[in-house]
């Protein structure tokens, strides 16, 4: 398995990370967010969005399900899976017609995973004791991953020597 995991401190360092991965996603992609309430998923959203050229004003799609926002060269799937019961419902959404046009980004992704075996996740932690510090870990399993996993991890270096 492949992994890299960063501390972020603030929507700020939250929003940095993610636009270094959105330099890596193209159509047919599908990045899964795990992590509690109020760990920074909708940010990370809102920054890949942003980063790939998105003028659309990103929300939680915790009662829309999914949201699309277009972007200079593709289109966003955010997906809610909070709301469902189970892979049976996200099914029911009939998405799948979209997921190869579509970077697909899916908060509470891990509820839905076993229908995208080749997805990237990134489980957003908080440190109860500096509630502005995140840990996002990257990890696949998916050899179309391994690589940007390694540039990931490459840009945040560089990006820690320009900070």
């Amino acid at each position: 398995m492949d992994s890299v995991a960063v501390t972020t401190n603030g929507a700020e360092g939250t929003g940095t990370v993610a636009a270094i991965l959105a330099r890596y996603l193209g159509p047919g992609d599908v990045v899964l967010l795990k992590g509690g309430l109020a760990t920074g998923k909708t940010t990370f959203v809102k920054a890949v969005a942003a980063a790939m050229g998105s003028r659309s004003v990103v929300t939680s799609p915790t009662f829309m399900l999914a949201q699309f926002y277009p972007t200079e060269h593709s289109t966003i799937l955010h997906i809610d899976a909070y709301r469902l019961s189970g892979i049976h419902e996200y099914r029911d959404l009939g998405l799948d017609d979209y997921l190869d046009d579509s970077v697909t980004l899916a908060e509470w992704g891990e509820k839905i995973a076993q229908d995208f075996p080749c997805h990237l996740m990134v489980e957003f932690q908080c440190d109860p004791g500096a509630p502005d510090v995140r840990v996002l870990a990257f990890t696949s399993d998916c050899p179309r991953w391994a690589s940007v996993i390694n540039a990931m991890q490459t840009g945040l270096m560089d990006e820690a020597k320009l900070g």
